[in-house]
């Protein structure tokens, strides 16, 4: 764990950074919820200071007075065990509280932390500052990528900032590398912070594969688009050609096809896809089929974090060929915290590596991000094996 006076720092630069992150925002696009996957900015702002209230202020301030009763209910994602909750898809209907509102909660429960841990806590409630600041780091991701769904689904497409840079062109040549079969050590080992699903250092043995040492990139990509690979059944799983059908999918999220020209959505706004940088916004379903394509596969988790000291990785979440599972000896912690991430492992896959919107201390060889194989929001992307 980082030292107690440091964690402090670390705690009032992070919920800083949050409220940057909204610095460009106009008021309007606090509230918007174009789909169920992406929460309003109002929303995260509430929720990750509902966090630090409802599991450290409420049990351990005694003369913490609450800001809101009815916020617990308005800012609770998806903890059964602390009470009711708005259902998600309706977090864009909540016009009230206002941001001001909001942004007063964020200074109101700021003060109280920051009150609390002038005094002497047990190492248990530092633990849990720690969690909840690396829970807000989570959201400030989501915020990048949500704020970016909610702009690029607007007609108008506007400019989030001109500050923000999606895409880094990896310079190096392009080859293989080799790991050798044998046994290798897999989960966080340090005394870093790091999650439950990290935990559980196991052995697993892998045959020997070629991993690439860098990133499918938008040309690559390109190509398998301009091939046909949306049209041709043979490259998907079953799933996911009924995904490519029920929902007309021709191409990455946020690419736009203009007078035959390919452009894309990002932060800086519509531009013309540049052919060198990795490609991002793809779903699971079209990194199997890119690579089935390829007559390649993608890594498991295990190759992936065997062979990622090889390889710089940081720009894209990437796609792994592993569900999301418990390691051996896995125990939820007990209470609410235990629903953080235990109750999620079924019908996803893993992601490793972190995003350019990743925060800095947020992401580390052993992290495992996981979604549902549809879903392609995030900054993620993928390499390949050749067994």
């Amino acid at each position: 764990m980082i030292l107690t006076d440091s964690l402090v720092t670390f705690f009032l630069e992070t919920r800083a950074h949050t409220e940057n992150i909204c610095e460009p925002l106009e008021i309007e696009d606090y509230v918007v919820q174009p789909i169920v996957d992406v929460s309003p900015p109002k929303w995260h702002l509430g929720h990750t200071t509902w966090f630090f209230e409802e599991f450290i202020l409420k049990p351990h301030a005694n003369d913490y007075r609450i800001f809101n009763d009815d916020f617990s209910f308005v800012f609770n994602s998806y903890y059964e065990s602390v009470g009711k909750r708005v259902v998600r898809a309706d977090r864009g209907n909540l016009s009230r509280p206002s941001v001001k509102k909001v942004y007063e909660y964020r200074s109101h429960v700021t003060k109280a932390m920051t009150a609390l841990f002038e005094r002497e806590q047990p190492k248990a409630v530092w633990e849990l500052l720690e969690i909840g600041i690396h829970h807000e780091k989570q959201h400030q991701e989501l915020l990048l990528t949500d704020i970016k769904y909610i702009l690029g689904n607007n007609p108008l497409l506007p400019v989030y900032s001109d500050a923000f840079r999606e895409h880094v062109p990896e310079t190096q040549e392009a080859e293989w590398i080799n790991m050798d079969k044998g046994v290798y050590e897999i989960g966080h080992a340090s005394d870093a912070f790091c999650y439950d699903n990290e935990l559980g250092r196991h052995k697993v043995y892998l045959n020997a594969f070629n991993i690439a040492n860098k990133l499918v990139t938008n040309g690559e990509f390109m190509a398998f688009v301009l091939d046909g690979g949306y049209t041709r059944f043979d490259l998907w799983h079953a799933e996911g050609w009924d995904w490519v059908q029920k929902n007309g999918i021709t191409a990455p999220l946020y690419w736009h096809n203009i007078d035959g020209e390919w452009h894309h959505y990002t932060l800086l706004g519509l531009q013309k896809v540049p052919l060198e940088a990795q490609v991002t916004h793809i779903s699971y379903f079209e990194a199997f089929a890119f690579a089935q394509w390829k007559g390649s596969r993608l890594p498991t988790e295990f190759e992936w974090e065997s062979a990622q000291a090889h390889f710089n990785w940081g720009s894209r979440w990437e796609w792994t060929e592993s569900a999301y599972l418990p390691y051996p000896g896995y125990q939820k912690a007990a209470g609410a915290l235990g629903e953080y991430n235990g109750k999620f492992m079924v019908n996803q896959k893993v992601l490793r590596g972190g995003s350019v919107a990743t925060p800095i201390e947020h992401t580390r060889p052993t992290y495992r991000n996981f979604f549902q194989t549809d879903l392609r929001w995030q900054f993620t992307g993928f390499r390949l094996v050749q067994q």
